[in-house]
């Protein structure tokens, strides 16, 4: 006789435990009578007598286990799959315990289903059939995120057990980093298809989905300042056209409570210290795509600081010597951010004495006469020490290059402004991510602390293979590589190949910052560059004038003296070779100062340079690549004469000083100067003028792009040559500007300003690398002896006239030979002719720019680290300028570094 209750309940069961375990199969609707239920102990068979029915409280107690047979296992030992349960032959056999045997077979994830039978003598038989094995994970449909974004976040892996469970986990995280990414209406369905072997392959279908937008922020409660003005403050933005390239206009729920802290911040450095958010709420759109998000928020009353005081319980720490460094005065407008920034000054100026002390603000709020008065107190704490350095994401580079910059070690006393300065080296190296943080955690000990330094590494490596359009090359080809964190040890490896119209260049460089783990710096460059000269029309156009190729080689060192001084040497030698266009330039086999100009004539030739030069350096900024904070100064001089044919002295300053004003505002101030001085004796031209000793190639040039507003050497000492108009019946007209040459000959001494305040946009103009300017630039450079200009030729331009030779004489012409010599005094002799006719274009020249005052140039500008390479962009009117100076109004360059 069948026992019917239990029987069905044996069916409830099985139903309850499979329907919280996907995958396993389908309970069946009934059994034969022999055979127990499945996935269910059989339950005991009834005496056949004609008493009622036992229910299954009033099963006897069961027989005892004789064996325990396994069945339907491939991969699984018979042994293994018993030691998963707690069965064991002897013990007694109840429904109780083949229900436990179920649960501890399926907890452990390997099987896709279980049965056990009994067959009533006591033998159990646990039938299982196996989870099968991932052959491989496929993605499908995932356009927006990268399988290189995903892969980390799914567990499952080939030649891993497949399991119901895992492929749950894995679709959460694949649907949690779609919405980090905005896309709420993400969607993923897990797919297995069956493979021979008991294998199979995971397929996650993926339907990204719209991404969820921001379709506006209600702000309730603010009547001190604009809707528009706080939700500036924000990180999210609501969507629109004029955000298209934004990411903030994406929903992202952690950013809520970031925009929270920042509505805090802002009424908080305004005055408002009573202001809080009282609730924040988003919500979906009716159509299930955009989100609309409402602050509520109280802003209460605005304080003004009331009195402000130091007190100091260190005995070697006066107060009053510190006060100055207090950021605010009684009666400013109570601000936050100001008492921040005064804790943190007091704390590195106390640092700098070797002290850790606790600085802390003690306030004093009357709510009456709304003021804030604020004690800081500088207190001591009990010295901590570094117990351990943790440098974590570092996968490339090596810990002893990270290592190396920490102002800390193991065992020094903990000192704050050298944890800020180690942050500081570390984000100046360029290898990691910005924002940068050093987190101080507990050590072992009161006294210990651990510091922590969490690296997110981005790329060090330059391959580019480029070309583009510049304003001042045209078009230019650019390959390079460069990798500034060789093999992980910080080192510099650089080569790169340059064509444009005007320059050719081949580079090869290294640096390594250690030397053998010393701080010592060397590094050494071999070059070769070609660069066509050329001068500006007025027309705009140019004219190639001379042709300077320098070949040679540069290797250097630098030595730290203290925290913020270096010292650097070098030396170089170089090999200059400037030639002209014989077609063009000479005449008889010589260069003509009538077609080339003096100053042209005298820079061609071979000179060789060797030079010896040194820079003193002090530089504090917080970050090298990108400051905006800190100071930099150098001083440098060179010396060429050791050896070669080039002599002189050559002195260069700089400075440079950063602000952080806040908000993304960065404000700069640079100068720089130079000056050079012959150390050869008086040169002369052919003719035995004294002429400058400076050549043409080592003197200072100066204009586009290092003065903005003005062209490429638009600024100082020129020669400007205007060409009469022979046609006109007046003497002395000259033909119209355009038709000028204008050659720009450089200084020995020059000076160079910029003011400039970077100005932040939005988060998804940062993500484009936009970065916009304005700025005021101002600068001069002059210092030549006078070149003597030439009027060709001399008189009434309108006559034909006698040629001027090379050396400044009249020519004869052979009337047979037609050879051509100079022409005596006492004139042409016999059989001979003079020549009437002239070989240059009649001209006079001016000599202009040569001046001390300064040119004024006011404008703005964005530099773009644009797909096709970094690009700048600059609109500059030049205000204060100087005859003969050429200005440029609008420049561009891509596809080239500034």
């Amino acid at each position: 006789m069948i026992d019917c209750k239990g029987l069905q309940a044996s069916r409830v069961a099985r139903g309850l435990l499979i329907g919280t375990i996907l995958g396993a199969g389908a309970p069946a609707l009934s059994q034969p009578a022999a055979a127990p239920a499945r996935g269910r102990p059989a339950a005991r068979p009834a005496p056949a007598t004609p008493a009622a029915t036992p229910t299954a409280a009033a099963q006897p107690a069961g027989e005892r286990i004789k064996s325990i047979t396994v069945s339907g296992s491939q991969r699984l030992e018979a042994d293994t799959v018993r030691s998963y349960i707690k069965l064991k032959p002897g013990d007694v056999y109840t429904r109780e315990a083949g229900d436990q045997a179920l649960k501890d077979l399926y907890a452990t994830e390997l099987f896709a289903d279980v049965q056990v039978r009994d067959d009533g003598q006591g033998n159990l038989t646990i039938q299982v059939r196996e989870n099968p094995v991932i052959n491989r994970v496929v993605l499908e449909g995932n356009k927006r995120l990268k399988e290189d974004k995903i892969r980390p976040e799914i567990r499952l892996a080939p030649r891993q057990i497949f399991t119901r469970s895992k492929v749950r986990a894995d679709v959460a995280r694949i649907v949690e980093l779609y919405r980090r990414q905005g896309r709420f209406a993400a969607t993923v369905e897990p797919k297995m298809v069956a493979l021979d072997q008991n294998r199979v392959d995971v397929i996650f279908e993926i339907s990204e989905g719209a991404k969820s937008r921001v379709r506006r922020i209600n702000i309730i409660g603010n009547e001190k300042f604009s809707d528009s003005e706080l939700r500036g403050q924000m990180a999210t933005k609501e969507s629109g056209l004029t955000k298209i390239f934004s990411s903030g206009t994406s929903y992202d729920p952690d950013r809520l409570s970031y925009d929270q802290q920042k509505l805090r911040q802002y009424y908080l450095t305004n005055g408002y210290a009573d202001f809080r958010v009282v609730s924040a709420v988003a919500e979906l759109t009716p159509d299930k795509r955009d989100f609309i998000i409402t602050y509520v928020v109280e802003e209460g009353k605005r304080y003004k600081f009331g009195d402000v005081d130091l007190e100091s319980d260190i005995r070697d720490i006066k107060a009053a010597d510190f006060k100055p460094l207090l950021l605010m005065k009684k009666g400013d407008w109570y601000n936050a951010k100001q008492i921040e920034d005064t804790v943190d000054r007091l704390t590195e100026a106390t640092g700098l004495l070797g002290y850790t002390p606790d600085v802390s603000p003690d306030f004093d709020r009357d709510k009456e006469e709304l003021t804030m008065s604020v004690t800081f107190r500088i207190q001591d704490s009990p010295r901590k020490y570094v117990e351990r350095v943790d440098i974590n994401g570092n996968t490339v580079t090596r810990d002893k290059v990270v290592r190396r910059e920490f102002r800390l070690s193991e065992g020094d006393a903990f000192n704050t402004f050298r944890v800020k300065r180690s942050r500081d080296r570390i984000q100046s190296l360029g290898f990691f991510q910005d924002k940068l943080e050093i987190e101080q955690k507990p050590g072992s000990a009161p006294d210990r602390v651990v510091l922590e330094a969490n690296l997110e590494e981005k790329s060090t490596g330059e391959l580019q293979v480029s070309a583009g359009f510049s304003s001042l090359e045209k078009f230019i080809v650019d390959l390079s590589i460069q990798q500034r964190n060789f093999m992980g040890k910080g080192q510099i490896v650089r080569a790169g190949v340059n064509y444009s119209t005007y320059s050719k260049s081949v580079e090869l460089g290294f640096t390594e910052p250690y030397l053998f783990d010393k701080n010592i710096a060397v590094g050494g460059d071999i070059f070769r560059r070609d660069y066509n000269s050329f001068n500006y029309l007025s027309n705009g156009d140019r004219n190639t004038t001379y042709q300077q190729v320098t070949t040679g080689f540069q290797i250097r060192a630098g030595v730290p003296l203290t925290e913020y001084v270096s010292l650097a040497l070098r030396y170089g030698l170089s090999l200059d070779d400037v030639s002209l266009d014989k077609d063009t330039y000479y005449y008889n086999g010589q260069c003509d100062i009538l077609l080339a100009g003096r100053y042209l004539c005298d820079a061609i030739g071979n000179r060789t340079t060797s030079s010896i030069g040194a820079s003193l350096v002090f530089d504090n900024l917080n970050n090298r690549v990108r400051p905006s904070a800190g100071q930099r100064a150098l001083l440098s001089a060179d010396v060429a004469g050791l050896g070669g044919t080039v002599k002189y002295v050559r002195a260069r300053a700089e400075a440079a000083k950063y602000w952080s004003l806040g908000s993304g505002f960065i404000f700069s101030v640079r100068g720089e100067g130079g000056y050079i001085h012959s150390l050869e004796n008086t040169r002369t031209d052919p003719l035995g003028n004294s002429i400058e000793k400076i050549r043409l190639t080592d003197r200072f040039m100066l204009g586009q792009p290092q003065l903005r507003g003005f062209g490429i050497r638009g600024v100082g000492p020129r020669v400007v040559r205007r060409y009469y108009d022979t046609t006109t019946a007046t003497a002395g007209d000259f033909l119209p500007a355009k038709n000028d040459q204008d050659d720009a000959l450089g200084g020995r001494a020059y000076y160079l300003g910029h003011l400039e305040l970077e100005v932040p946009l939005g988060s998804g103009a940062r993500e484009l690398g936009l970065r916009p300017s304005i700025f005021v630039d101002a600068g001069a450079v002059f210092g030549l002896k006078n070149p003597i200009v030439d009027n060709y030729p001399e008189g009434d331009p309108r006559l034909t006239r006698d040629i001027l030779g090379v050396n400044g004489q009249l020519q004869c012409v052979n009337s047979s030979s037609s050879a051509v010599s100079d022409r005596p005094a006492t004139g042409c002799p016999a059989g001979t002719t003079n020549y009437t006719g002239q070989i240059a274009a009649p001209f006079r020249e001016f000599y202009l720019g040569d001046t001390p005052k300064p040119r004024l140039s006011v404008g703005f500008g964005v530099n773009w680290n644009s797909p096709f390479g970094p690009l700048r962009v600059d609109i500059a009117k030049a205000l204060l300028k100087e005859p003969g100076d050429n200005t440029k109004l609008f420049t561009f360059n891509v596809g080239t570094q500034f």
